[in-house]
């Protein structure tokens, strides 16, 4: 059995969760390519993602790519999946993957199943679990077609290494004649020395911190833990931090190894967006906040006592 992976770029190297789709496929088989797209790789970190379990990179080296074009990216991996004779395509579930997973789906007419939260159970078929309801539940796919299609959630397996390199080769892909899919017209990037969408570790906080003039404590626990900073969706309404921190159903998704939530009531909205985090560990001084039913830790206190001493502890380990 083939599989191919479509993997994103972070700053010239790897998506974590690119990385976890990549070792996801190398336990379904052994042959694992993968598909990288854009100048903003080298043939260097290409060839490493052999640690996770690539056997062949394909690499699209060319600049139309440097944006997120999925419907390029799409006819790229379905005339890779054809010449490779694919039976499985596997993504990160991000933004940019779901999508690009959909529309290969249509053009290869493959079965989809998407925010994949484990490997696949073979017995009777081929089922995979996914996640529902913004996290809320979950449900069982059969997936009949023979090409199918996995886009992975983060988390849904743990990470770990190979030896060996993987051998990286050129793909041609003919753009059209309009030059692509998207124009351009500006960038502005998120702030900030880790990326929310990449942390493996976020510190949140609400309104429990009364004011902006507040938020340094929080600065200074995400820098000992070389953490992303976060917040609540009141408290990017009220423009105390940056729109880009607010997680949550209408903001950012968020994944991490560990999130810290200070001074938050933990509403359903903000839930939806943290739900897929490993480990969450919540600082309020309601014992009676919603985000408790939701921890795995929680300290029951005023975060003006807790989180100061916390990060002292923290510093001294």
């Amino acid at each position: 059995m083939s599989v191919i992976v479509f993997v994103e770029n972070s700053e010239g190297g790897i998506k974590g969760v690119s990385a976890e789709a990549i070792l996801y496929a190398r336990k379904l088989s052994e042959e694992v390519n993968v598909l990288a797209v854009g100048t903003k790789w080298s043939g260097d970190v290409l060839a490493e993602l052999g640690k996770y379990g690539a056997k062949k990179v394909w690499w699209v080296n060319d600049p139309i790519f440097d944006h997120a074009d999925s419907m390029a990216i799409a006819d790229v991996l379905k005339d890779l999946s054809g010449s490779n004779e694919a039976d499985i395509i596997v993504v990160a579930h991000t933004s940019l993957g779901a999508s690009v997973a959909a529309l290969v789906s249509v053009k290869i007419q493959a079965g989809l199943a998407t925010s994949v939260t484990g490997l696949p159970d073979t017995a009777d078929g081929f089922v995979v679990e996914r996640s529902i309801f913004t996290g809320k539940a979950f449900e069982k796919v059969k997936l009949l077609k023979d090409k199918k299609i996995l886009a992975i959630k983060k988390n849904a397996v743990s990470m770990m290494t190979y030896d060996g390199t993987a051998t990286v080769s050129d793909f041609k892909y003919s753009p059209p004649a309009s030059g692509g899919n998207i124009n351009v017209t500006g960038e502005e990037k998120m702030e900030g020395d880790i990326l929310l969408s990449d942390a493996e570790i976020v510190v949140s906080a609400g309104r429990g911190l009364k004011g902006p003039e507040n938020w340094g404590m929080i600065e200074d626990l995400a820098k000992t833990l070389k953490a992303a900073t976060a917040c609540s969706k009141p408290v990017s309404d009220m423009e105390w931090r940056p729109h880009h921190e607010h997680v949550g159903q209408t903001g950012i998704k968020v994944a991490p190894q560990l999130y810290i939530a200070v001074g938050i009531s933990g509403a359903i909205q903000h839930l939806a967006g943290v739900n897929s985090s490993k480990c969450i560990v919540v600082i309020n001084k309601d014992p009676e906040a919603p985000f408790f039913k939701e921890a795995d830790y929680g300290i029951v206190g005023d975060a003006f006592e807790v989180v100061p001493k916390l990060n002292e502890a923290l510093k001294k380990r």
